[in-house]
């Protein structure tokens, strides 16, 4: 964060210095709400959860060398207080527990913080680059922060911070020395993103795609492309340098070009690319762990500008439309295409759990994706776990799929329907995990249309199974909504082993 007093951080976020909080006392290093990430001259949030109240750590952060504390109420030790936030506040309602609204009021103040940091910032030259979508907003977003590094330090959410609480604490990692924030924006219903983007106001704003993730909030994939189109329309006109990077293949995003005052570019990794894309790929080709290759094409209307060739580091087919949408960026912002290109090659996994494909010694494969799942990344990543498995007639390619959440009333039949899919893509056996109906409709339709299936309660039985089964060469796609913690699979299995990389030709042994 850029260096503020104590007196400066209670004006913008209208709190009070309480219990000896020196008002000339200043900030000097990051603001964290987690007390063990504290480090000297930072700034505590006291964030109180559902279980855990950060207030009962404001001791331990104080210690670790916190100048203060940004707190809901006086806890005798240096804090700025501010006041509970009203029923009609606009970040109340994402904070169902919150009955007093003293969550709301810190996460409020941070917002308030960190717009005015990012303000400060902003008239220096800092440029804002939100990215949303129903999947892929975290791939991309560790692509961009790899783009975007190469000409200027850059910020990026760690992990998937992308709500109200996680948009404003990566904003906050900012400081005088920043050039680019990188931030996720996701959303549980109409209205959401537009207040992340008051929070950090974007002049780029990329809209990769309209997909199913969390129907059950939005209730129609309407309402979805109503919710994510509310970045484009945050964007400031073209003559002051707002740029809305659009996927072209998605008509529901193509479809957002009337929403925005901001200069449009589209992307297309389709073939033949979708009409009027300025960003193209074309000659894709995946290799034996379906990493793409293809040729990174600038074009003006059918006429091809500039072609590099980019061979992605990251795994499965649909990532082609992430890094021509991390390109159109760069790009956009004066990178040169080469460097792009370059860049784009090089790249590996940031994110944990985020189709991370490691092979063991045994040859082995595991495709680790279980952070997330929705209907659209499932059938991505199944996609990928069959091609892979095809370059091995004798492998066995395992899917060990957990339940997808927040599908509302399309919850069952998108399970059924994944379960059908693993057959149409010829997937040899599915471990469904959990004890929940839609695992149990999962396991029933991928059985019934023919596919070798075993249900068991857990993670450990997972784990227990495939270590007593697989054999060398196996392939094994770990993936479920993150709270199903299907990751401790992968983990059981060695999936913190040796990762594929460009330098080995294939897989690694």
């Amino acid at each position: 964060m850029i260096s503020m007093t104590l007196a400066q951080i209670a004006e913008v976020v209208g709190g009070t210095l309480a219990d000896g909080a020196a008002p000339e006392s200043r900030v000097t290093g990051f603001v964290e709400f987690d007390s063990r990430k504290i480090t000297p001259g930072g700034l505590f949030v006291a964030l109180p959860g559902e279980r855990v109240d950060g207030h009962d750590f404001v001791a331990a952060a104080c210690q670790a060398g916190a100048v203060a504390a940004l707190t809901a109420r006086p806890v005798g030790y240096p804090a700025i207080v501010v006041p509970p936030a009203g029923p009609g506040d606009a970040t109340a309602a994402a904070f169902a527990h919150d009955s007093s609204g003293t969550t709301a009021a810190v996460v409020k103040a941070m917002a308030k913080l960190a717009r005015h940091v990012v303000d400060q910032l902003r008239a220096r030259g800092l440029v804002v680059v939100g990215v949303t979508g129903s999947a892929g907003k975290t791939s991309t977003k560790d692509l961009l922060n790899s783009v975007l590094s190469h000409a200027g330090e850059t910020v990026a959410p760690p992990g998937s911070f992308n709500n109200e609480i996680g948009h404003p604490y990566t904003a906050l990692r900012c400081t005088e020395d920043t050039k680019f924030l990188v931030a996720e924006m996701s959303a549980r219903n109409i209205g959401h993103i537009a207040y992340l983007a008051r929070v950090a106001p974007p002049s780029i704003g990329v809209e990769l795609n309209v997909g199913s993730a969390h129907l059950g909030e939005f209730g129609s994939r309407e309402n979805i492309a109503i919710a994510k189109g509310e970045l484009v329309e945050a964007l400031p006109p073209a003559a002051s340098g707002g740029v809305a990077v659009l996927n072209g293949d998605d008509p529901f995003v193509a479809g957002m070009v009337e929403r925005t005052r901001a200069k449009v570019v589209s992307f297309s990794a389709q073939h033949p690319p979708a009409p009027g894309a300025r960003y193209v790929a074309s000659g894709v080709a995946l290799d034996d762990v379906a990493r793409a290759s293809f040729l990174l094409e600038i074009r003006d209307g059918e006429r091809v500008l500039e072609s590099h060739p980019v061979r992605l580091q990251v795994f499965g087919a649909h990532q082609v439309s992430n890094a021509l949408a991390a390109a159109a960026v760069g790009i956009e912002l004066g990178i040169p295409a080469s460097d792009v290109a370059a860049v784009l090659s090089s790249h590996v996994t940031a994110s944990a759990n985020r189709m991370d494909v490691r092979t063991r010694a045994d040859g082995v494969t595991l495709i680790n994706d279980a952070y997330n799942a929705n209907p659209d990344s499932m059938r991505a990543a199944v996609a990928a776990l069959a091609f892979t498995a095809s370059g091995r007639p004798e492998a066995t390619s395992w899917a060990v799929l957990g339940e997808m959440a927040e599908l509302g009333d399309d919850t069952l039949q998108a399970h059924r329907d994944l379960g059908e899919q693993l057959a149409k893509m010829h997937i040899s056996r599915l471990v469904a995990v959990g004890e929940s109906d839609p695992v149990g409709e999962l396991a029933h339709a991928a059985a019934a249309a023919g596919v070798d299936t075993t249900t068991v309660p857990d993670t450990a039985s997972a784990a227990e199974i495939l270590q007593e089964r697989l054999r060398g060469g196996d392939v094994v796609l770990v993936k479920a909504s993150n709270s199903q913690g299907l990751w401790r699979v992968t983990e059981a299995l060695g999936g913190h082993g040796e990762r594929n990389n460009e330098d080995d030709g294939g897989l690694s042994k």
